[in-house]
């Protein structure tokens, strides 16, 4: 099993209705998109996290139910739900407006915690909004410290600038899970807010040579790059008729992830032998399902069987 820790929101999403511009709420928050894309390309998923319960938050809960992902970890508050309104420009990634404030999301506390995980979680991943918001994100990273060595650490930060209040102290917190984490995906949107200025490949270079195994660097329509103690991979591009990105990066982590379960590559101690060849089987599966979901809009991400004829 992967257990996906971290945020769940609700997306408001701009649609016209009758000549007018209106919002349609859909289920959202990166670790909520990664798990269900793991559930629907048949990865046993469950979600850690903490939501509402008002009516957003049952949007949630029925959300993640219907695709079959576990809900063992899952807590609820009298909070209100987070909203994250999206606004999309053709040729650009999508830009948020997240009303957070008290929310229930961000208000996971130690406690909230399971004590300890069965020998069947193989791999934890963490991610995004969940990780800058306090006092959710001092848990998941006590969380992250706690489990370190004990099975797969996967790490997504999806970086949202605007929640970030203190540029300089993200960076270096930053930089603490990455030595903690086993495997490490990046947008390289991500990386020009990260590292100015920078090459992907110097940036993702540097933070292999602090711990993970395996980073990632996803270029958007121009592909990804992987790279591994002393091998390297660069992957074109699926070409699709895109009708908006929203949710592309989470399906492409989760079809890292459920691509390495379904291989039995999951294991730290499996992933450091994969082969440049293995590597670019990952990461091909894993840009399949991000590319179908951009033919589609909002965070829909494909089913395995689309995947795999794809």
């Amino acid at each position: 099993m992967i257990v996906v820790c971290g945020e769940a929101f609700v997306d408001l999403t701009p649609a016209r209705t009758k000549g007018r511009e209106a919002y349609v709420p859909h289920a959202g928050g990166s670790p909520l998109n990664v798990a269900v894309t793991l559930a629907r390309l048949e990865a046993p998923a469950s979600f850690l996290g903490r939501i509402s319960r008002d009516f957003f938050g049952q949007l949630l809960r029925r959300h993640l139910a219907a695709n079959a992902v576990d809900l063992r970890y899952l807590r609820d508050g009298p909070e209100l739900s987070t909203l994250a309104f999206v606004h999309l420009e053709p040729g650009e990634e999508p830009a948020y407006l997240f009303y957070t404030e008290n929310s229930a999301d961000r208000r996971l506390l130690a406690e909230d915690l399971p004590p300890s995980f069965p020998s069947e979680v193989q791999a934890l991943h963490f991610g995004s909004v969940s990780l800058v918001l306090e006092p959710g994100a001092s848990t998941l990273e006590l969380c992250m410290r706690r489990e370190r060595g004990a099975r797969l650490i996967s790490l997504d930060p999806n970086v949202r600038p605007g929640l970030i209040a203190d540029r300089d102290f993200y960076l270096a917190r930053l930089d603490g899970w990455i030595r903690l984490a086993d495997g490490v995906k990046v947008s390289s949107a991500d990386l020009a807010w990260l590292h100015p200025g920078e090459r992907p490949e110097r940036v993702a270079r540097g933070w292999l040579r602090s711990g993970p195994a395996l980073v990632v660097v996803t270029l958007g329509p121009e592909g990804c790059l992987g790279f591994m103690d002393g091998r390297s991979v660069r992957l074109p591009g699926m070409r699709v008729e895109v009708v908006d990105t929203i949710g592309a990066g989470d399906a492409f982590m989760g079809g890292l992830l459920a691509f390495l379960h379904h291989r039995g590559w999951l294991p730290r101690a499996t992933l450091e032998r994969l082969t440049a060849a293995e590597m670019s089987e990952v990461l091909t599966y894993a840009s399949r399902t991000s590319a179908l979901t951009c033919t589609r809009a909002g965070a829909e991400p494909p089913y395995r069987r689309e995947v795999d004829r794809a």
